[in-house]
């Protein structure tokens, strides 16, 4: 390790643009993707900002921890799918699932009554060729213009990346499960 000398003037400007709502992209390999995007939700929500959850890979029925906890801060969160490809039973019902969640998430963010609305892992369903990118592209386009978006998930696609004001790509550099350390209620869940 460096040691490092704190600086004692500030390393950046003041942005002198206007405020408004930014797509912000968190991607990559590495864990984090959706614990940030959760992050910025209870950010807004501690500011009094309306915000509103979907995940498109979780079941409706999810009670992971996010899904207590936001319940219990009354921050609506939903899940639109039926699990992760691997478990499904009928690939085209998830599909189906992936298009009518879009259907809902694109309501939310044209209604211009949520600061922010997180799109959790909807990048699967668009590399999997089950949603429409230029709808999804469009939809970003054309948000009122106080309307955050925040997606996240592997592999997202250019066009969305190109189009984005923020994006950071979650760099795995060691992961527990390699070490043969099963996944952790309250950690991954």
């Amino acid at each position: 390790m460096q040691i490092e000398t704190p600086p004692t003037e500030k390393p950046y400007e003041k942005a002198e643009g206007e405020r408004r709502g930014l797509v912000i992209v968190n991607t990559g390999d590495g864990k984090g993707k959706s614990t940030a995007a959760f992050g910025l939700a209870l950010r807004a929500h501690g500011r009094g900002k309306p915000v509103r959850i979907f995940q498109f890979m979780k079941v409706p029925s999810a009670r992971f921890g996010e899904h207590r906890m936001f319940e219990q801060l009354g921050i609506p969160i939903e899940g639109l799918g039926d699990g992760f490809s691997w478990k499904s039973q009928d690939l085209e019902r998830s599909a189906q699932l992936a298009r009518d969640g879009w259907q809902k998430a694109k309501a939310a963010i044209l209604s211009g009554e949520f600061f922010l609305v997180v799109l959790d892992e909807i990048t699967y369903p668009l590399i999997y060729g089950w949603l429409p990118l230029q709808d999804v592209l469009d939809t970003l386009s054309s948000r009122p213009s106080q309307v955050h978006v925040c997606l996240t998930g592997r592999r997202c696609p250019e066009e969305i990346v190109a189009l984005a004001d923020t994006v950071t790509e979650m760099k795995m550099v060691k992961h527990a499960f390699q070490a043969g350390i099963p996944a952790q209620r309250g950690i991954e869940d």
